[in-house]
Formats: C-alpha cells, sequence, structure tokens
C-alpha cells in the first residue's frame, strides 16, 4: 500500500484548499460587501479594495487599446491622430481624476469617522462641478478641435484624419468626467465593485460599437477613425447611466438620496480646494506627458505612432498598478478618519510590497515580448523598432514606478494634495522635459533619449516621494 507521505496526499489536499480560499476572497471581492476596513488585517482589507480597483483601472486602459486596435487597420496616420488626441485628453483626464483625489479623500474619511450623511453630500457636491466642467470643456473643445492638432505638430494628413476624432471626444467630456468623479466617490465609500462594474458595462459596449463605427457594420455608418471617438462616448455614457442608477437607490455605503444634491457653497469649495493640488499633480504630469510627445513628433509619424502603441499596451499594467494606489488612498483616508493614523501608514507600505512585485513581474515579461506587443498592432517596420525600443526602455523603471504611485496616492488619500503636486513639478517639468530634449536632439539617440528621460524623472519622484512620506506630516492633514 501507498502511504499518503509517497503519493504526496496532503500537499495536493493543501494546495486544494488554498486554491478554494483564493477562489472566494476573490469572489467576496468581486461583491458588494460591509467591510470594515479601517478594523481587522490589513492585507484582507487591502485585498477587497485592490482586486476590484485593479481590474476598474485594467478595464479603463482597454478603451485606449481596443481603439488603437481597430484604428491601426486605417493606416499610421489613424494611429498617429489617435495618439495626439489622446495626449490632449489627457489634460481632461487630469482635472478629473485630480477632483477625483479630493473626493475620495473626503469620502473617505467621512465614511471612516462614521458620518455616511457629509459623504452623500460631498458626492452632490461633485455632481455639480462635474456638469460646470462638462460644459466648458464640451463647448471649446467642439471650436478649437482642428487648431489643439496643428498646435500639438501633427501633419496635415493626421489633422485631416482627426480632426472628427477630437471634436466628438471632447464634446462629449461629460461621459469621461462622470465616469472618473463618481467612481471616485465609490472608491472612497469602499464600494470599490460598482466602479468596476460600470468600467464593465462601458467597455463591453465600446468593444460592440467600435468596430460597427470605424468600419460601418450592418446599419452603422463608416465613420472611419471618428467612428472609435464615437463608440467610446457612448459607452462610457451608458457606464455612467450606471453609475447615476446606482447611486440614486441609495443602496451601497454612500446612502445618496436626491436632497443631497443641494449645493452647499462651503462644502463646494473645501471639495475644489483639497481637489486643486490634485489637480495640479496631473495638469504637471499631463503638460509633460504633452511635451513629450511633441518632442518625439519631430521625428516624424512612425516615433509617435510607435510611441503611442507602446503606452496603450503599457496602460495594462500601469492602469491596474495604479488601482492598487487607490486601494491605499481609501485605506489611508478611512483610517485617518476612524483615528488610526498609524494603520494607515501600514498600508500604504504594504500595498508599495505588493504593487512593486507585480510591476517587477510585468517589466520582466515586457523586456521579453516587446516586439511581439508591439506587432499586434503595426506591421510598419520603422514603428515596430521605435515602439518595442520604447516599451523595454520604459519597462526598466517599473519597480520604482511602482513604489512612487502607491505612496504618492497615500499622501492624496489623506487629503495632502499640494506635496505630490511640488514634487511632480521638480521631477516632471525641471527634470524630464528639459532632460528629453536633451538627450533626442543633442545625441544619436533620437526619440529614444525622450524615453530615458521618462525612466529618470519618474525614478526621481519616487525616491523623492518616499523621503517626504516618512517624515509624516500628511498625518495632520485636514480633509
Amino acid at each position: 500500500m501507498f502511504d499518503e507521505h509517497s503519493t504526496g496526499g496532503p500537499r495536493v489536499s493543501e494546495r486544494t484548499t488554498a486554491l478554494r480560499r483564493a477562489r472566494l476572497f476573490l469572489a467576496e471581492a468581486l461583491r458588494d460587501n460591509d467591510e470594515d476596513f479601517t478594523s481587522g488585517p490589513i492585507g484582507r482589507a487591502l485585498g477587497l479594495l485592490a482586486i476590484p480597483m485593479m481590474l476598474e483601472m485594467a478595464m479603463e486602459s482597454i478603451f485606449a487599446v481596443v481603439d488603437i486596435a481597430f484604428v491601426s487597420r486605417l493606416g499610421t496616420d489613424a494611429v498617429a491622430a489617435v495618439g495626439i488626441t489622446e495626449a490632449l485628453i489627457t489634460v481632461l483626464y487630469a482635472a478629473a481624476i485630480g477632483l477625483g483625489m479630493g473626493i475620495t479623500a473626503m469620502v473617505s474619511r467621512r465614511i471612516g469617522a462614521g458620518d455616511a450623511q457629509g459623504a452623500a453630500e460631498v458626492t452632490g457636491q461633485s455632481i455639480w462641478i462635474g456638469v460646470l466642467m462638462s460644459v466648458g470643456v464640451g463647448v471649446l473643445g467642439v471650436m478649437f478641435a482642428r487648431d489643439l492638432l496643428v498646435l500639438m505638430g501633427a501633419s496635415d494628413s493626421v489633422i485631416e484624419q482627426g480632426t472628427g476624432f477630437t471634436t466628438v471626444l471632447l464634446g462629449g467630456s461629460f461621459s469621461i468626467i462622470f465616469l472618473f468623479l463618481l467612481n471616485a466617490a465609490f472608491r472612497g465609500a469602499g464600494d470599490a465593485t460598482v466602479a468596476l462594474r460600470s468600467l464593465w458595462i462601458a467597455n463591453g459596449c465600446n468593444i460592440v460599437l467600435d468596430p460597427c463605427f470605424i468600419f460601418g457594420l450592418g446599419p452603422f455608418p463608416e465613420m472611419g477613425v471618428t467612428g472609435a471617438a464615437v463608440a467610446t462616448t457612448i459607452g462610457r455614457g451608458i457606464g455612467v447611466a450606471y453609475q447615476l442608477w446606482y447611486l440614486l437607490r441609495g443602496s451601497g455605503r454612500l446612502a445618496f438620496a436626491t436632497r443631497h444634491l443641494r449645493f452647499i457653497p462651503s462644502l463646494a469649495w473645501r471639495l475644489l480646494r483639497i481637489s486643486l493640488g490634485g489637480i495640479g499633480q496631473f495638469l504637471i504630469a499631463t503638460a509633460s506627458w504633452i511635451g513629450v510627445m511633441r518632442i518625439v513628433a519631430m521625428f516624424g509619424s512612425p516615433a509617435i505612432a510607435a510611441f503611442t502603441i507602446a503606452l496603450r499596451a503599457m496602460e495594462f499594467i500601469y492602469l491596474p498598478a495604479w488601482g492598487l494606489g487607490n486601494a491605499a488612498a481609501t485605506l489611508v483616508g478611512q483610517n485617518l478618519g476612524a483615528g488610526r493614523p498609524d494603520r494607515a501608514e501600514r498600508s500604504a507600505w504594504q500595498a508599495s510590497k505588493y504593487n512593486a512585485i507585480f510591476m517587477g513581474v510585468t517589466a520582466v515579461f515586457l523586456i521579453v515580448f516587446a516586439a511581439v506587443i508591439t506587432g499586434w498592432f503595426t506591421n510598419d517596420a520603422e514603428v515596430l523598432r521605435i515602439g518595442t525600443h520604447c516599451m523595454r526602455i520604459l519597462a526598466l523603471g517599473f519597480p520604482l514606478y511602482a513604489v512612487g504611485m502607491v505612496v504618492v496616492q497615500a499622501m492624496n488619500g489623506a487629503g495632502d494634495t499640494e506635496t505630490p503636486m511640488t514634487l511632480n513639478l521638480v521631477s516632471f517639468w525641471l527634470v524630464q522635459i528639459p532632460l528629453a530634449f536633451m538627450l533626442a536632439t543633442r545625441t544619436a539617440l533620437g526619440p529614444e533619449g525622450a524615453f530615458i528621460a521618462i525612466v529618470l524623472s519618474e525614478s526621481l519622484l519616487t525616491v523623492l516621494s518616499v523621503v517626504v512620506f516618512r517624515r509624516g506630516g500628511w498625518k495632520t492633514h485636514e480633509a
């Protein structure tokens, strides 16, 4: 007879039990729950928040990747049009994400303190702010879409193809703004699964509608690259509709009701004041990315297309990693609200460790398979060469980026958005842009010099952020 040690019976049983526990935990993280994130094991709280938040950010990255995948069939100029427009749209993302930081900080602090009424009132103010932003951006975007592409240095053929795409995305900016703002409120409250579901719905619609509007399938008009913007805007709009439906049900942690739509000037101003640092962070970072795109554009459409493809592919890693940072921000805010600053700090460091492991592993994968991944989006030899080099260079800094993402988000979750804004200013405007221009134009590196500058400046940001975070000033910041 074989004994259980020779067959490995207990080990098999242990593995089976571990897999079952993992499946049960995953299922719990993906459904609505009433977990108290200010008590119990930090790893459990972080996992319940991080899993849906990382998946949510992965869903966000799918929008751009799906667009590029279909638009790439229309040629290099079409891809360049999407890339330049996305660089412009990141300014809007900056404002929406920055506001979202303020919303998450204020909502999470009130939820942690047991003030559900206050959290709902903050959410109501965010809706009014979103309406004003949507109207302003939409009008200006429709009026000046072509001029913006000219300003970005696009060629005549890129402008011809991209004007409609830019007009639709900016004109339908409400779908971007509200998707970010409302999801920030849900995340701050701990209802991360609601935010995830809204992105599932939006992406599902976009994936179905993209080829229909781009290539004119069935009864749909053939709109080329503009069709990608139409499909994305409709998909996001349906996601926003789901968010509003869930919010007005009042069944989540926010316990929202129509009375919370009452405009409260003092609270709205406080939200804006806290958010200004977050908006500043992303405007600084975004302006820097636009500057890098402008430098890369000096080397022609193949370089723009390569940079665009590399960034869109890498968003599958960047955004989930950022999702882990969002989980840390929620934990920091809620634990500060509950009067537990030490637990807030431990949450941030634990999230940093997990993020470094995640991005370190993915960095190896990207370095090995960069050419294969780039080849999914293009057959152009020059685009393939530059894109492969870009992906490999940027991946080298992943482990450091990972820590920086979490530490910065932890400070934002505490309501201290001004400190990361200052650090961004130093790292991106004083270092990244001048260094990118010098390496790209004063050396033989060409566009690869700009990619190296990104790695160096992002690594500097991480080092500075860790030094400041360890000092602990964020623990006493009001939100």
